[in-house]
């Protein structure tokens, strides 16, 4: 399987965002044409999240840029960690927007109005599920080259927009069917599902501004890699967190005392030199720690079950 360099992961990030971006423009005139011609309150809530998705796809726009920059002086790890800010001003959005759709859908119950023209909301509902379905597709792909958390966040909204889009289809249908209520009623239901989406995305992103640890399988996966050398006795005290596209590694290797430092350091190079070959962008550091082969019992337990202290 060809691994994607750093400069792909560029390019990708950049061309998703401009994708969610143009996607998220036409979405807003196509339905604004829309919401004027039925009155309908399901359009106008498909409009919303459309307009919640355009600002939220010009955040990451910003954010993945910003986050690709090189480290320096004053961010030595890098700006990864702007595209889970990106994430968390994308929940802040998502979930503003439900709250108005629930203002306006409590309202519109209280008050139904007739819908005209809604022919035309349907066709158009019908378009922006095709296109919603073509940008998520390209996004999927992006997201498996490059694990970003901010287009992962963008691709989530964009699946609940294929839920906004259906329900505002039946809305309509059965509202021309003589069930005017429903078009409240389905805007209701929709700012309820992007009000959860928001909670999703921003959990997501708390997470991983909290330093939340790597997966279990690919924390076991460094551990195989890392044992996986004939000189390697054990290890302990793995430490791993992601920032944007770089994954950190910490861990300490457990060496033969016997072993003069430059081939310690040999060592751990060439356990450095693997790991980074299964995850290219990774930033590794490991310690040495001197053991009495005759004593020592080598560690085989699993990444969740190491041990937080040095064995005695």
């Amino acid at each position: 399987m060809k691994t994607t360099t750093p400069r792909d992961t560029d390019t990708l990030l950049r061309l998703a965002t401009y994708a969610s971006t143009a996607t998220a423009t036409v979405l807003i005139g196509v339905k604004g044409m829309a919401w004027f011609m039925t009155g309908s309150l399901s359009v106008m809530a498909s409009l919303v999240d459309s307009l919640m998705d355009a600002a939220a796809s010009l955040i990451n726009l910003l954010a993945v840029r910003y986050s690709l920059k090189s480290a320096d002086e004053d961010h030595q790890f890098g700006h990864g960690k702007a595209e889970s800010l990106a994430g968390l001003g994308q929940a802040c959005f998502i979930g503003g927007s439900a709250i108005f759709l629930l203002m306006h859908a409590a309202e519109r119950l209280n008050h139904p109005q007739p819908l005209q023209e809604i022919n035309v909301g349907l066709w158009v509902m019908v378009f922006a599920i095709g296109a919603t379905l073509a940008l998520l597709a390209f996004q999927g792909y992006v997201i498996k080259k490059t694990n970003s958390s901010a287009i992962r966040a963008d691709a989530l909204h964009y699946k609940t927009d294929l839920l906004t889009n259906t329900a505002t289809i039946f809305a309509l249908f059965f509202a021309a069917s003589g069930w005017p209520l429903l078009d409240p009623l389905g805007a209701l239901a929709i700012a309820c599902y992007i009000l959860y989406s928001a909670w999703q995305i921003g959990q997501e992103a708390m997470q991983v501004l909290m330093d939340r640890e790597l997966p279990g399988k690919t924390r076991q996966r460094i551990c195989d890699i890392a044992l996986a050398h004939g000189t390697v006795l054990g290890l302990h005290d793995l430490r791993t967190r992601q920032s944007g596209q770089t994954m950190l590694i910490q861990l300490h290797l457990d060496l033969d005392q016997g072993l003069p430092l430059a081939e310690a350091h040999r060592v751990a190079k060439e356990v450095e030199q693997a790991i980074m070959a299964s995850f290219p962008q990774a930033d590794v550091i490991i310690h040495q720690d001197p053991r009495d082969p005759a004593r020592y019992r080598r560690n085989a337990q699993e990444c969740n079950d190491l041990p937080t202290t040095p064995p005695g």
